[in-house]
């Protein structure tokens, strides 16, 4: 009988720390993109939330290999600034203007082709 209790003990507390673990990694394990804003890749939402603009745009991380991404916005973004994109489990966490000279090299590169 105690060792009954024990492995289901011993199970329930290995499933807590899996969860613990999993959501911990999962918030804080991000990826960073860059692009560039092209206002043709964003349409306008009919929602009534402060989102207001959704953009779809060809984006890079540091090694140069491209990704798609999708991100909402509560305003129309500068055409042609360069941003940084702060990507989580769920999809774009934040977003900035960043200056072309702080884009990594190989980004860089992708912009002068």
């Amino acid at each position: 009988m105690k060792s009954k209790m024990l492995i289901i003990l011993g199970t329930v507390l290995f499933l807590i720390c899996c969860t613990v673990g999993g959501l911990y990694y999962f918030e804080n394990h991000k990826g960073i993109y860059y692009s560039q804003i092209d206002n043709t890749k964003m349409k306008e939402l009919s929602t009534s939330n402060n989102m207001k603009y959704e953009y779809t745009l060809a984006c890079y991380n540091k090694n140069g290999q491209k990704k798609t991404l999708k991100f909402k916005t509560s305003r129309e973004l500068r055409e042609d600034a360069y941003i940084l994109l702060e990507v989580r489990m769920f999809g774009v966490h934040r977003w900035e203007e960043v200056q072309y000279d702080e884009l990594p090299a190989k980004v860089q590169n992708k912009y002068q082709e």
